[in-house]
């Protein structure tokens, strides 16, 4: 690298637009605005109204950017929903040392979580995606690592910060915990690496303006393993009818429902210790899912 990697601070508007016009003058004349839910990885503008541009925030994630650039031109043939589609590989300079991405805009909003709760529909149209995911030629395929926050990799790597945040639940509680965890970690995958999202979360959804699923973004933590983690959706925000919808949908066998019950529970006791506003309420409901304790 030619120089040291900007702050997150430093990597704005001014630094975008500096870029392309280095690198790509055709767009130079574009307006830039930073969005404000870009995400905690990558930092991320609107340029004009018909593209964006991905930076990521840390040398960590240039991995992320390099991976992006080589496959979703590959997954996006094979999957039933729009994916972002590069349309500029950025190169290092001196003004970044590091690669980042020109994208298409992709029309849509974030899904509203008390509606998306209870969406049968997006729920089945997301399970059909992610089946579709994993159905896409793996051949070469990232495998779990860093670059995809060890997303696809088995759910015992965990371990350590699972059970040091027992203590955090009360007796029952912990039980549950213990006993999930255990059956967890006992099981594992013995089918081919396929492909998954690594991050099915509700800000990486798009809807249209009827609130139908349009688009699945961010593919930072994508990799090719084992696909449990993709499940974790059905316990953060799907409920009832919707969670049942997502779960027949998504084809998979009841080991890797098991191992996806492990990652959502790392997940909430993670999450229990957040001092980001709503963030130890959302955990404290998502333990209540995966633990069954209204049962």
């Amino acid at each position: 690298m030619s120089a040291p990697f900007p702050s997150r601070v430093a990597i704005n508007e001014t630094l975008v637009q500096n870029l392309v016009r280095e690198q790509f003058p055709q767009w130079s004349s574009l307006p830039v605005r930073a969005v404000a839910e870009g995400g905690n990885d990558h930092r991320v503008f609107r340029m004009g109204e018909a593209l964006i541009v991905r930076v990521p925030a840390g040398v960590d994630y240039i991995p992320q950017v390099r991976k992006e650039q080589e496959w979703l031109p590959k997954l996006a043939p094979q999957v039933p929903q729009p994916i972002p589609s590069v349309v500029g590989c950025g190169r290092p300079s001196e003004l970044l040392p590091a690669p980042w991405s020109i994208y298409k805009w992709i029309e849509g909003r974030r899904p509203d979580p008390a509606r998306l709760s209870g969406d049968v529909h997006a729920a089945i149209d997301l399970a059909v995606f992610l089946a579709s995911l994993r159905r896409a030629d793996a051949t070469d395929g990232p495998a779990p690592g860093l670059h995809s926050a060890y997303r696809g990799a088995p759910v015992t790597q965990w371990d350590d910060q699972v059970r040091s945040r027992f203590p955090l639940l009360d007796a029952r509680e912990r039980d549950r915990a213990a006993a999930l965890w255990r059956i967890a970690t006992s099981t594992s995958d013995d089918e081919a690496p396929v492909w998954l999202h690594g991050d099915v979360a509700i800000n990486n959804l798009l809807v249209d303006h009827q609130g139908s699923l349009s688009a699945i973004i961010d593919f930072g933590c994508s990799a090719v393993g084992d696909p449990s983690c993709d499940t974790v959706i059905y316990w953060t925000q799907f409920r009832g009818p919707a969670q049942r919808a997502f779960r027949s949908t998504l084809e998979l066998d009841d080991a890797t429902w098991a191992r996806g019950a492990g990652w959502a529970l790392w997940k909430s006791l993670i999450m229990l210790t957040n001092t980001a506003p709503g963030q130890s309420a959302f955990a404290r409901r998502v333990l209540n899912e995966v633990l069954e304790l209204d049962q």
